[in-house]
C-alpha cells in the first residue's frame, strides 16, 4: 500500500521533508579583545591550511628545511640564506614569511601558484599584525593541560554552564531566547535522554512543572529509565564499530551482541567513564579480572575480519592491530593518528615512530590474522570468552540470553611474556616491511608515557584516564555536548588536532572537562548538568537576527532543531503507536526490509546469504537492536544517516533528502504503526475528535491548536467519505504488517483515522527534536 497524498492537509504537506540540518560552516572567529591576535585561534589555522604541508611536522615532505609549526624552526636562520629569517619578532618587513605571502613574483610568492592555495587579504593582514605584536607561538590548545577556568560573572543562567554561553552571546550581539514551554521541554529531554517520546502519562504528570513535579525531577526520572542506556549506547556502538557480521566477501554472522548488552548495562548503572574506558581497553589485564571486565574488551574486537581462503595471515593480523590503534586514537583521544601510519603526520606533531609506539600496545594480542578452516565460520574468533548459564545467573545477569546454549564473544587476551612480539616501524605502513624496533609508548606532545605505567594496554588505559591527560576528558564532554546540541563545542569531534575546528567556547570546554574529572567521571551527572542549564532550556524559535548573525547556532542563543537519529525515528513510531517491545538487550533482530538487498550484495555463501525476516515481537524492538550486516547495512537507517559501522565514527551527518520523506510515507513499519494506533484509538474513543487528540499528543507530544484541529477534522471527514464510497479500498489500506487485527476493525473509520495518523508521522515536527 502506498500512502496517498490525496487531499492532504496543507499545513501537514510542509512536513514531508524532514528537519533541515544546520549547514556546516567554518568558524570565523574575529580578533580577540584588545585587538590581540592569537596564534592558536587566528594564525595556526591559516598556517595549517596553507603552509604546514611543506613546512610542517613531516620531515619527508619539508621544503627548504623550514618549519613553521614550531617557534624554534620559524625563528631560526634560513638554511638557504643564513642572513635572513622566516619570522622576526615585531618586524614584518624583516620577516621572509611576510615578503613571500605579499610577493607578486610567481617564483617567490607563497604558497606557490602550483599548490592551488592562496591567502586572502584578511589572512595576510592577520599575519602582519601577529608579527608586529611579536609573533608569539602557543602550544596547541588541545594538548595543553586542563585547568578549570573561573566562571564569568553573569546575570543570566541556571548553573555554571550558562555564564560562558552568555558571555559569547553578548560578544556576538545576541541575547538568549526565553525558556521553552513545558511540552517542548518534556519532549526534548525525553528524546535526548531515552530516545523515546514521552508517554501521555509522563506529559500529564509534568506539564507546567507544578505540584512538586519539577523539571529536575523529570530529568531524574528519565535518567533512571532502562531506555537511557539504550539511547547513549548508540553513540558508543558507532565509536566501537559494532556489527553483527564480519564484513569482507562472505560476511558471515558473529555473536558480539553480549558486548552491546554490557554497554547498555554500563551506562544504566553509571559506570564512571575512567573505569568504562579501562575495562574496554584492558579489562583482561586487571588483577583477577571478572568475566564482565573481560567481556568489555570486546570493544577492541569489533572490527572487520576476513574469512577468505588464501589470505596472508600476518597481513590481516597487522590490519586488525591498525584498526584497534586508530579506534583508540580517534574515539578516545580525538586525534587523526592514522595519518602517521605511513609517514610523519603532515599537520600534527606525531611522528611515524610514535604511531608504531602506540600500535605496540595492541600488538601482543592472542588474536590471529586468519582462523584456518574456511569451510567452517564460527561466531567468535580467538581469543574467545565463553558465557555459561551460571554466568547468566550471576555476574553477567544483564545479558539477555533465553536458551541454554553457551555464548561465545571475541575478546582480548595478551600473549605470555615469552611469546611477546617485537614491534617495528613499518616502511610506508606495509605489513612485511619492518624497519626499526620500537617499544610501547604514547605521543610526547600529548603527555609523556611515564615509567609508572605498565607497557601494556592497562598502562595505556591509566595514561588515557590520567588527570594530566589533556584530551580524554575534553573529547568525551565534547561528544556529550554534540549528542545534546547537534554539534560539539569542537565541531570536528574526531579531530582535536591542528586541522580540526577550533572550539567555539574554549573556556567552557575546559571547565566541563575539569569538572567532569573532579566529579569522578560521572556521565549521568554531566548530562543532567547540561540539561539543567538555561542554555538547554531555551525555545527553538528563530528570529531574523539569529539568521543574520548566527545561522548555524554556534553561539546557542536558541535551542537547536535536530532530526532524530535513525534508530530513534523507529523508536518514536513504535512507542507512540503502542507497538514497542521494551525488552532490554538480546540478539539482533531482522525487521521489515526490501526483498533482494542481501542477495544482490553477497557471495551467495553462508548463513547470511539470504535475508530471513523475524516474526512476532522481534519486529517491534528498538532500532538499536536491528541486525547490521557490514556489506549491506540496514537501508532505512542508512537513508537517515546512521553509521555503516565498518570503522570508528564519532559523528553522524544530518541530511535532508526526498528519500527520507519516501521512507516515512511508505515504510511498512510506519504504515503498520498508523494502522495499529488507529485501531486502538477507535476502540477507545467513540468520538473521532478525541481519538485524533490522543494521536496528536502521542506523536507530537503537545496539545493541538484550534486551526490544526479544524484541518485534521476536515481531512478525516474527507477520508471517511472516500473509504465509505470505496469499501474495497478499506482492506487494501488496513491490510499492512503482521501485527494482529480483528476483522471487525476493517472499517472506513479506521482507514480514515489511519490516514490522519500517517499525516502526523510525516510531519517534520514529529521526527525533529527542538
Amino acid at each position: 500500500m502506498i500512502f496517498s497524498l490525496r487531499n492532504f492537509p496543507s499545513f501537514l504537506a510542509l512536513g514531508f521533508f524532514v528537519a533541515s540540518c544546520q549547514s556546516p560552516s567554518s568558524q570565523e572567529e574575529g580578533l580577540a579583545s584588545g585587538d590581540q591576535v592569537s596564534y592558536n585561534f587566528h594564525i595556526r589555522p591559516i598556517l595549517s591550511d596553507k603552509c604546514f604541508a611543506c613546512h610542517g611536522p613531516d620531515a619527508n615532505k619539508r621544503e627548504a628545511d623550514l618549519r613553521l609549526d614550531t617557534e624554534e624552526g620559524a625563528f631560526a636562520a634560513l638554511k638557504e640564506n643564513p642572513g635572513k629569517f622566516a619570522l622576526v619578532s615585531g618586524n614584518p618587513s624583516e620577516s621572509e614569511v611576510y615578503h613571500r605571502i605579499t610577493s607578486q613574483d610567481p617564483g617567490e610568492v607563497m604558497p606557490p601558484p602550483e599548490s592551488n592555495l592562496s591567502l586572502t587579504d584578511s589572512e595576510i593582514t592577520l599575519i602582519k599584525k601577529w608579527i608586529e605584536q611579536g609573533a608569539k607561538y602557543e602550544p596547541h590548545w588541545a594538548f595543553m593541560p586542563i585547568e578549570k577556568p573561573q566562571v564569568p560573572n553573569s546575570d543570566w543562567g541556571a548553573n555554571d554552564i550558562d555564564p560562558f554561553i552568555f558571555k559569547k552571546m553578548k560578544e556576538k550581539g545576541l541575547s538568549p531566547n526565553p525558556e521553552a514551554n513545558s511540552f517542548a521541554l518534556i519532549k526534548r529531554a525525553s528524546l535526548d535522554l531515552t530516545g523515546l517520546p514521552p508517554t501521555p502519562e509522563l506529559l500529564n504528570k509534568y506539564v507546567g512543572f507544578e505540584n512538586g513535579n519539577t523539571y529536575e525531577k523529570l530529568l531524574d526520572e528519565l535518567l533512571s529509565q532502562p531506555a537511557f542506556g539504550e539511547k547513549l549506547a548508540i553513540l558508543w556502538l558507532d565509536i566501537s564499530r559494532y556489527s553483527d557480521s564480519y564484513g569482507y566477501q562472505d560476511d558471515e554472522y558473529r555473536s558480539q551482541w553480549p558486548y552491546r548488552d554490557w554497554l547498555i548495562h554500563a551506562f544504566n548503572k553509571n559506570l564512571p567513564y575512567d573505569e568504562f574506558l579501562t575495562w574496554q581497553l584492558a579489562g583482561d589485564l586487571l588483577p583477577n579480572p571478572t568475566k564482565e571486565q573481560i567481556l568489555a574488551t570486546a570493544f577492541n574486537r569489533n572490527h572487520k575480519y576476513t574469512e577468505e581462503g588464501g589470505v596472508i595471515h600476518e597481513e590481516y593480523r597487522i590490519e586488525y592491530v591498525l584498526d584497534k590503534t586508530n579506534t583508540f586514537s580517534k574515539g578516545i583521544l580525538g586525534i587523526t593518528m592514522e595519518c602517521a601510519q605511513c609517514h610523519d603526520h603532515k599537520y600534527d606533531p606525531f611522528s611515524q615512530q610514535e604511531y608504531y609506539e602506540l600500535f605496540a600496545f595492541f600488538n601482543n594480542s592472542k588474536e590471529k590474522g586468519f582462523e584456518g578452516d574456511v569451510s567452517q565460520s564460527k561466531p567468535a574468533k580467538t581469543p574467545i570468552l565463553w558465557v555459561e548459564q551460571e554466568d547468566l545467573d550471576g555476574i553477567l545477569s544483564f545479558i539477555n540470553h533465553s536458551d541454554t546454549t553457551k555464548l561465545s564473544i571475541s575478546v582480548m587476551g595478551e600473549l605470555d611474556e615469552s611469546e611477546k612480539r617485537t614491534t617495528y616501524i613499518l616502511d610506508r605502513g606495509v605489513y612485511d616491511a619492518p624497519t626499526v624496533p620500537v617499544e610501547a609508548s604514547t605521543p610526547a606532545s600529548i603527555l609523556e608515557f611515564d615509567e609508572v605505567y605498565e607497557k601494556n594496554r592497562l598502562g595505556l588505559a591509566k595514561w588515557a584516564t590520567s588527570r594530566e591527560n589533556p584530551l580524554t576528558s575534553r573529547v568525551f564532554v565534547n561528544l556529550i555536548w554534540q549528542e545534546i546540541f547537534g554539534k560539539g563545542i569542537v565541531k570536528s569531534a574526531g579531530d582535536f588536532g591542528m586541522q580540526g575546528d577550533l572550539p567555539t567556547h574554549p573556556e567552557l570546554l575546559d571547565w566541563l572537562a575539569a569538572d567532569f574529572m573532579e566529579n569522578d567521571w560521572d556521565i549521568k551527572r554531566l548530562l543532567k548538568q547540561i540539561l539543567m542549564s538555561s542554555t538547554y532550556r531555551q525555545s527553538a524559535e528563530i528570529s531574523n537576527k539569529h539568521l543574520e548573525i548566527d545561522p548555524d547556532n554556534l553561539y546557542l542563543s536558541r535551542s537547536s532543531r535536530l532530526r532524530l537519529p535513525a534508530e530513534n525515528i523507529q523508536d518514536l513510531v513504535l512507542a507512540s503507536s503502542g507497538m514497542l517491545v521494551t525488552e532490554l538487550g538480546g540478539p539482533s533482530v531482522k525487521p521489515y526490509q526490501p526483498s533482494g538487498l542481501w542477495e544482490a550484495a553477497t557471495s551467495g555463501r553462508g548463513t547470511l546469504a539470504t535475508y530471513v525476516q523475524d516474526q512476532g515481537d522481534k519486529l517491534y524492538r528498538r532500532g538499536i537492536y536491528n541486525f547490521i550486516k557490514l556489506t549491506v547495512p540496514p537501508p532505512k537507517a542508512i537513508i537517515f544517516d546512521s553509521s555503516n559501522r565498518d570503522r570508528c565514527e564519532i559523528s553522524r551527518n544530518r541530511t535532508n533528502t526526498p528519500l527520507q520523506a519516501l521512507v516515512m510515507m511508505n515504510d511498512p513499519m510506519v504504515l503498520e504503526a498508523a494502522r495499529v494506533l488507529s485501531t486502538k484509538l477507535t476502540e477507545k474513543h467513540k468520538d473521532p475528535e478525541k481519538a485524533m487528540d490522543e494521536a496528536f499528543l502521542r506523536i507530537l507530544c503537545r496539545e493541538m491548536k484550534s486551526k490544526e484541529r479544524s484541518l485534521l477534522k476536515d481531512f478525516y471527514e474527507e477520508e471517511l467519505a472516500y473509504f465509505s464510497s470505496n469499501p474495497e479500498e478499506v482492506e487494501k489500506t488496513l491490510n499492512i504488517g503482521e501485527y494482529p487485527m480483528n476483522e471487525g476493525a476493517m472499517t472506513p473509520q479506521n482507514a480514515a483515522l489511519m490516514q490522519v495518523i500517517m499525516s502526523l508521522y510525516n510531519l517534520e515536527e514529529t521526527i525533529t527534536r527542538s
